[in-house]
């Protein structure tokens, strides 16, 4: 038998009013995520997750 807790995947997304949102449930915790991009950017979304990945190791 396993102590880990288990979370349901309940992950929607949010009807939009300013931004996009994600909206997570975690036990009884809503988690509502908004997301924004910058319009100046230069950096893509693909360079930008290969970036951070890179600062990790």
């Amino acid at each position: 038998m396993s102590n880990e807790k288990t979370t349901e995947d309940t992950t929607t997304t949010a009807p939009a009013k300013d931004a996009p949102a994600l909206v997570k449930k975690i036990g009884l915790t809503t988690y509502i995520v908004r997301v924004h991009f910058s319009k100046t950017s230069k950096e893509t979304m693909s360079d930008k997750i290969k970036r951070m990945l890179k600062n990790e190791i």
